[in-house]
């Protein structure tokens, strides 16, 4: 005779109450169904960064700190700057998280986040370059998630992107002879562009835009798209083993466009 572990139990149970609810047009913790939790964004929290910004969505928060250093271009860009994103789930943020190398979790929300910010050329990787093919600067963009509570890939892009808001490069002089040689002081990092991600979790026939943690367990997929400034799309990413419809995806593409509109006019009033 086999027995259900208690936490299949409980799973069952959310998600039946969250099918209930959405029946009647509602959500767990009151929400409408493209309503985002309070977004809180804290600018320069680490003294010892060159930027850094902590994003509360909700119960989730997360820290994001920015290093830069110089280093040798890549070979197919040898006239751009190198932008890399990391992503730790910390320990005591959910049980779930271990500590250790990366997990797939980890890598996946990394790279979401990356490619946002390079497909939206968020920031002129042009402009980092200080003698092609010898020396740029190096852009380290460090998630650390400190709570999770549903949404880590929006929560996520605030900060990063709030993060390199703040950032600062250390002021270089190119020589005649193609060297260059550290300066007193800093300059700012210039953002090109703000882009912002939305993320809808489906539920039955449902899309609950930041889904908090309980929603994340009973989905049976998840999207996520990355606008610019301009309201065109720059990344996608599709999670979970379930699926979409063109439909839904045309329909969630339209709302979120709009959703995130309104959250970009709401970061700038936070971080200005």
């Amino acid at each position: 005779m086999s027995v259900t572990p208690p936490e299949s139990v409980i799973g069952s149970l959310v998600r039946k109450r969250i099918e209930e609810l959405l029946r009647e047009g509602k959500r767990l913790d009151g929400r409408e169904l493209t309503q985002f939790r309070e977004i809180k964004i804290d600018s320069s929290v680490i003294d010892t960064a060159e930027g850094s910004a902590q994003a509360t969505l909700g119960g989730t928060i997360v820290l994001v700190g920015i290093k830069t250093e110089t280093g040798e271009p890549f070979p197919d860009t040898p006239d751009q700057g190198v932008l890399t994103v990391n992503a730790e789930l910390v320990p005591i943020a959910s049980p779930s998280f271990e500590s250790g190398p990366p997990n797939e979790e980890a890598i996946e929300l990394a790279r979401i986040v990356d490619r946002g910010l390079r497909e939206s050329n968020a920031v002129g990787l042009k402009k980092l370059c200080l003698v092609p093919g010898k020396l740029v600067y190096v852009i380290f963009v460090d998630i650390y998630v400190l709570n999770h509570d549903g949404n880590l890939i929006d929560a996520s892009t605030l900060a990063a992107l709030s993060a390199l808001m703040n950032a600062r490069l250390p002021v270089y002089a190119v020589e005649k002879d193609g060297t260059a040689q550290r300066e007193s002081g800093y300059t700012e990092l210039e953002i090109q562009d703000l882009p912002i991600s939305v993320t809808a979790a489906k539920i039955g026939d449902s899309l609950l835009f930041d889904p908090s943690l309980d929603e994340e367990r009973a989905m049976d997929a998840r999207i996520t798209m990355t606008f610019d400034s301009e309201g065109d799309i720059r990344a996608t990413q599709k999670g979970s083993r379930g699926a979409f419809t063109i439909e839904e995806i045309k329909g969630f593409a339209l709302a979120a466009k709009d959703k995130a509109e309104k959250i970009r006019a709401h970061l700038r009033g936070l971080i200005e």
